[in-house]
């Protein structure tokens, strides 16, 4: 009878935790969303840290529960394709978050990426989230891209008054690297500071990404004497190059970019010389952090055993994303009911300290709400970290 009673019971108790179990991982639906950009080359610190900020992001809020859309909660799952900064690949990535029933894609990050999958996307009702700045992504009949971050047109006159107004900037010289972007940049730099009033004194210098030896590259730029070189769209991995050789050649005025940089690379490859570099940083600073906000960073940190003080922006497009679809779940499966949304859409900001709301922007520089709200933070780079020069926003 006791061993009957025991198998009995046993028998139960399995059932019972099977039942269980069955049930809890059923609880949840699986809301996939699509990460497409460069985690690879000279440039994968941009992609690295929106790919990795998605992924701390999803799996803090699948540890906590899931995410609540409508009468359903879900857990989230990121689906990421590296595309190596080649146009060609990024469509194949946006063909693959077709193929999966992704509606929402995060990236690329570079404008000839950004371009390329716009039909893509357009065929497939995906919206996607770049971190290029071509205006034509964003401006009437184009509906479906949203820039993710401030855009160099946005940036650089912001970065060029404070220059002109506090620092006493008068001249200023550009370089690029011979691609799309950096050359989109630097056009978009020179007319923002000639609008300004300051003197453009070199905007025709330019490089190839695998330049080594940026002496010769540089020379005649700090020949015309600027107060100010604009490193146009320069990667992650280039910057520490071009700011080396620039200091080595005895230039000894202020070196900028409308990039997002990464403290640790400028630190590992140009050491002191990277002292008072100016770039646009991640959308927070210790001042408007929340607890959320630091709860984010060490959970990052914690995942990927660093951090890249660009998440601080890169942090948002999921959440913009996510709190938009609970705005409509209609979303969910129809990217119109997405877009119909957008123009009123608002929340609370959980990154950003007092009344700062989440919604979206882009009406002064697309004629529509095209943009993320993100705070425009401009940092300067001294003894292996950023600091923050200034914050604005962007209409």
């Amino acid at each position: 009878m006791n061993k009957r009673l025991f198998l009995k019971t046993a028998i139960a108790g399995i059932l019972s935790v099977g039942l269980f179990s069955g049930v809890a991982l059923a609880a949840n639906e699986t809301l996939k969303i699509g990460f497409v950009g460069v985690t690879s080359g000279p440039a994968a610190a941009w992609g690295i840290s929106n790919q990795r900020s998605m992924e701390t992001r999803a799996a803090w809020i699948n540890e906590t529960g899931g995410y609540k859309i409508g009468d359903k909660t879900y857990d989230i799952e990121i689906v990421a394709f590296d595309d190596q900064k080649d146009p060609k690949r990024a469509i194949a990535g946006m063909e693959k978050m077709a193929q999966e029933g992704i509606h929402y894609v995060v990236g690329p990050n570079v404008d000839d990426g950004a371009a390329a999958v716009r039909p893509v996307a357009e065929q497939n009702g995906i919206m996607y989230f770049p971190y290029a700045f071509p205006k034509s992504l964003y401006e009437a009949p184009a509906s479906n891209a949203v820039l993710g971050m401030v855009a160099n047109y946005q940036s650089g006159p912001a970065i060029y008054k404070y220059m002109k107004d506090e620092k006493g900037v008068k001249k200023v010289a550009f370089v690029a690297a011979n691609e799309s972007d950096p050359l989109s940049q630097r056009t978009g730099g020179v007319a923002a500071a000639k609008a300004l009033g300051l003197e453009v004194v070199s905007d025709s210098v330019t490089y190839q990404v695998d330049t080594t030896d940026f002496t010769p590259v540089l020379l005649p730029v700090v020949r015309s004497k600027p107060d100010l070189l604009v490193l146009s769209g320069v990667s992650p991995a280039n910057a520490p190059q071009l700011i080396r050789s620039a200091r080595e050649l005895g230039y000894t005025g202020l070196i900028s970019t409308e990039t997002a940089q990464d403290a640790l690379v400028l630190k590992e490859g140009a050491g002191d010389l990277a002292n008072g570099f100016i770039s646009v940083g991640g959308a927070s600073t210790p001042e408007i952090a929340t607890d959320m906000m630091r709860e984010f960073v060490e959970r990052y940190t914690k995942m990927f055993g660093e951090y890249n003080d660009e998440s601080n922006t890169k942090v948002y497009a999921l959440e913009y994303i996510l709190e938009t679809l609970k705005a409509d779940p209609a979303g969910i499966t129809d990217a119109a009911a997405f877009k119909k949304i957008m123009d009123t859409f608002e929340a609370p900001n959980p990154y950003m300290k007092g009344d700062a709301v989440l919604k979206y922007v882009g009406m002064s520089s697309f004629g529509q709400k095209r943009q993320v709200a993100v705070p425009l933070v401009v940092n300067v780079y001294k003894d292996g970290a950023f600091e923050t020069l200034f914050v604005a926003e962007v209409d």
